[in-house]
């Protein structure tokens, strides 16, 4: 289960509390102080929670995770732990939720959630070339991990999921202003034919566990600790695909930027996973199928009042005239040749 639409108008996380955020993690068996802080999040609420006599390491800080109602199975849920556990036992930087009584999926009130260790960070150098190698290896070593077993409840990143029907969902439910409805159509219409024939042009190529979202907001770097360098973050996007989905985000400029970018990446990515080149043809079009994905996915949430709140010029005809804009620069770029290893 995915991106499924909720009922207009509904507000999934009304009923979650500060009181039930600090009961939840007391019934688990975390003392907590009463100290709670919202964390920034639109998809689900995150929240740092203080525990009692969090002076002592044992009994530091945490960040509890509540999960969107609806969005993800329990299954597709308890994968995303797994991976992200497997990851951890094989010192790759992720944070994993906590096993609590045997657990890392809990529920109260009606709300999942989990519990994480509390890992800071800040954003990474990206302009600095030993940075990006070093999350380049970082990203092998997970997808040496993410290749070693399959998802069996996560989807699948591909044409149809994360472009054609998100697009048709948009015009059918009557997003777009009457006047440029129609121009989007045509647009949306030639990015899509353009993203297939990126995908012909690579041909066949090998899939895997991924961490799906891999920005520079979701990779945090620390300079102190146990483990100084890059760990990864909020694999809630996590899903089967090519692994040029982990890299693509971390590239931005110019073509001979982006050129550079990817080659360090790839001198780190290298030493410890395969990288067929061939998945290059997609780096423009896995962009475009993420731009049009964003869109129905903030229509899908709009009667969250976070979303609201976030987005107040979602449904003005600027941000329309914007994305058909958007995507005819992405139609040329699919275009142009791809980068090279």
């Amino acid at each position: 289960m995915t991106d499924l639409p909720e009922p207009a108008g509904s507000a999934p996380f009304s009923g979650l509390t500060p009181d039930l955020i600090l009961n939840a993690l007391d019934s688990i068996g975390l003392a907590t102080s009463g100290q709670l802080l919202a964390l920034n999040s639109y998809e689900n609420r995150v929240f740092q929670v203080g525990l009692e006599d969090s002076d002592d390491a044992r009994t530091a800080p945490v960040v509890a995770k509540f999960y969107r109602p609806d969005r993800w199975s329990d299954a597709a849920i308890l994968e995303e732990h797994a991976f992200v556990g497997q990851l951890a036992e094989h010192e790759v930087p992720a944070v994993a939720p906590l096993v609590i009584r045997d657990r890392t999926l809990h529920d109260c009130g009606g709300f999942r959630f989990a519990v994480f260790a509390r890992r800071g960070g800040r954003a990474p150098e990206l302009s600095d070339r030993m940075v990006r190698e070093r999350i380049g290896r970082f990203l092998g070593r997970l997808h040496a991990v993410g290749a070693t077993a399959v998802y069996r409840h996560r989807p699948r990143l591909d044409v149809e999921s994360f472009g054609v029907e998100p697009g048709v969902y948009l015009l059918e439910h009557g997003w777009l202003p009457p006047e440029l409805s129609e121009v989007y159509r045509g647009v949306m219409r030639d990015a899509i034919a353009g993203v297939r024939s990126c995908f012909a042009r690579a041909g066949q190529i090998a899939v895997l566990r991924l961490h799906g979202d891999c920005h520079e907001g979701n990779l945090l770097w620390t300079d102190t600790g146990a483990q100084p360098g890059p760990h990864f973050v909020d694999f809630d996007d996590s899903r089967t695909g090519p692994a040029v989905q982990d890299l693509w985000m971390l590239l931005s400029g110019g073509r001979e930027e982006m050129q550079q970018q990817l080659s360090d990446l790839l001198a780190g990515y290298e030493d410890f996973a395969q990288f067929n080149a061939r998945e290059l043809h997609l780096v423009e079009a896995l962009r475009t199928l993420r731009l049009i994905h964003y869109s129905a996915w903030i229509a899908r949430r709009w009667h969250d009042p976070a979303f609201l709140a976030a987005f107040p010029w979602f449904d003005s005809p600027r941000y329309w005239e914007a994305r058909i804009l958007e995507l005819r620069e992405q139609i040329a770029a699919m275009q142009e040749l791809a980068l090279t290893a």
